[in-house]
């Protein structure tokens, strides 16, 4: 196969690293329910069988198409497939699209959007590839507007995820809610304190999501400044999954999610030690020694999986 080829690795056996942390439960309260946003009963029990009847997909090798314009655009190929589902009223330009000139994402919805998770189109960290020389990987999300009961949240998730279940709801999902401020990990309840209540994002400012790969800890910037981690040793081993991008919107909202096109408020991110673009798609891990030239893409893959509301 010449894609593997290129990546072939000696098998030279190598020292091992030090033990991932393990994950624990984050030591603050917490809430049996939100603050603001609550889902009905009927869509807990409905993502609870879906995680049961549909396992996390493996990670997955990224089509030599896909790699070839990684190659040519960088970041700018990453962007959010549009949702299956009814209630998802709204639209999403990404910087492939022939009609976006810009370099970000630009995610737009309606008073009538229902609760809706969003994920992007290739993955945020790929567990597949190596992260020889990566610190990790980032992104950010600028608000625009929110309308009246405009609801916005950041994090990451693994395929298949529930649609229309809000990041850090359900398995292997990370997520900050912008209305209370309170962070969620596998947390279908009422979430976790997370930083002083005086912080509610708003119109003009920048909610970033970032992941560290050697201790598995997914972390928050607002306005440029790194927030205290969020969750560690989550996602790990690594190379179990591949970990997407995840927006949750609900309400009227209008927001630019960011991968680097455009210059990131959180002045680390610009390193190419954070970048996207630096690490998915780039050499496979040395434990890979065959795999299928023919996988699916992702979409592909994402579109077996049916959807609710």
């Amino acid at each position: 196969m010449p894609f593997l080829s290129i990546f072939e690795k000696s098998k030279t056996k190598k020292p091992l690293p030090p033990a991932p942390p393990e994950w624990a439960p984050a030591p603050e309260t917490s809430h049996k329910s939100g603050l603001m946003n609550e889902a009905p009963e009927q869509e807990f029990e409905a993502a609870e069988e879906f995680c049961a009847t549909y396992p996390v997909e493996p990670p997955r090798l990224l089509p030599t198409n896909v790699i070839e314009s990684i190659n040519a655009l960088g970041c700018k190929v990453w962007g959010f497939e549009t949702p299956h589902l009814r209630r998802f009223t709204g639209t999403i330009r990404n910087p492939e699209d022939a009609k976006n000139a810009e370099a970000v994402t630009r995610i737009e919805t309606s008073p009538e959007c229902g609760d809706t998770c969003i994920l992007s189109n290739y993955p945020l960290v790929a567990g597949l590839y190596e992260i020889k020389g990566k610190r990790g990987a980032y992104y950010e999300v600028k608000i625009i507007e929110l309308i009246e009961e405009g609801f916005v949240a950041v994090g990451t998730a693994c395929r298949p995820y529930p649609e229309y279940r809000l990041p850090g709801w359900n398995r292997l999902s990370a997520g900050l809610h912008l209305d209370d401020m309170r962070k969620f990990f596998e947390d279908p309840c009422g979430g976790r304190d997370y930083v002083d209540n005086t912080i509610r994002p708003g119109p003009g400012d920048t909610v970033g999501c970032g992941f560290e790969f050697q201790t598995g800890t997914v972390f928050f910037t607002y306005n440029g400044i790194r927030l205290p981690d969020a969750f560690t040793g989550v996602y790990l081993p690594r190379t179990q999954q591949d970990v997407y991008a995840a927006v949750g919107v609900s309400g009227a909202v209008k927001i630019n999610v960011n991968f680097g096109g455009d210059h990131f408020r959180w002045l680390e991110g610009n390193e190419w030690s954070w970048r996207v673009e630096g690490q998915v798609g780039g050499h496979l891990v040395a434990a890979i020694e065959e795999a299928d030239a023919d996988l699916p893409s992702y979409s592909e893959a994402s579109s077996s999986f049916r959807t609710y509301g």
